[in-house]
């Protein structure tokens, strides 16, 4: 792979739905960059060990890209924990670190890459929310902060740094990231008749930053097989 080709940084890329983003992406010809807490073995491309809720940890990491990869033409704002407890139990230690991994680190990695993706002259930026951005289970109420966030950072993010970045939301809902046991009936009640799938998140990531989407910026698109805009009620 030369060096003329385009670098994309994918954070928690170390598995599930930012390994897959990453492997598609690097089948497509894109130099990949992973960051995670953990380490990824066989990650495609190089992967850094980093806590992306740290202001120290963001600014190495965008500094190493400009030292070793000498550009950046996309960055994917995947990484994201989940604390799930009722409210009453629920510390602010937790809560907040909820928030500086999935939303915080996002507004990081947009300030201090907003220079190298600008100068790549197609910048794009897509973070990762999800449809808890819109509806809740119980206990969650950390996490669907954190990606109620995210869809209003995206929008403002998009009008902040345009023309030169665009930036866009993709919010998930039920993907298989780990080959769960899946039942007849977890499919089924997908109007799209299945559970979702890494490759699915994949494919639209690599769409919003390729140049095929050159006039898509400030959007949120729910990627859930129709389950948001399904009536469920008790039979």
């Amino acid at each position: 792979m030369s060096d003329s080709s385009p670098v994309a940084l994918v954070t928690g890329g170390a598995h599930g739905i930012g390994a897959g983003i990453a492997t598609h992406l690097a089948g497509k010809g894109w130099r990949v960059v992973t960051a995670d807490l953990k380490p990824a073995p066989g990650a495609p491309g190089r992967h850094v060990v980093a806590d992306i809720a740290e202001e120290a940890a963001v600014a190495a990491l965008l500094d190493g890209i400009a030292a070793r990869e000498g550009r950046l033409d996309a960055m994917v704002c995947n990484a994201g924990i989940m604390v799930r407890k009722p409210v009453e139990e629920l510390s602010l230690a937790e809560w907040q670190r909820v928030l500086g991994t999935n939303l915080t680190s996002t507004f990081l990695l947009a300030r201090a890459g907003a220079k190298l993706l600008r100068a790549s002259g197609r910048g794009a930026i897509v973070t990762i929310a999800s449809t808890r951005a819109h509806m809740s289970e119980p206990d969650t109420e950390s996490y669907s902060a954190s990606k109620g966030g995210l869809l209003a950072l995206t929008h403002a993010l998009a009008v902040s740094l345009g023309p030169d970045i665009r930036v866009n939301c993709v919010s998930p809902g039920w993907i298989d990231v780990a080959g769960e046991d899946l039942r007849p009936e977890d499919h089924a009640q997908h109007p799209a008749g299945r559970v979702g799938r890494v490759e699915d998140i994949a494919a639209l990531v690599a769409w919003l930053v390729g140049p095929e989407a050159g006039f898509v910026t400030g959007s949120e698109f729910i990627s859930d097989g129709g389950m948001t805009r399904k009536m469920i009620y008790a039979e």
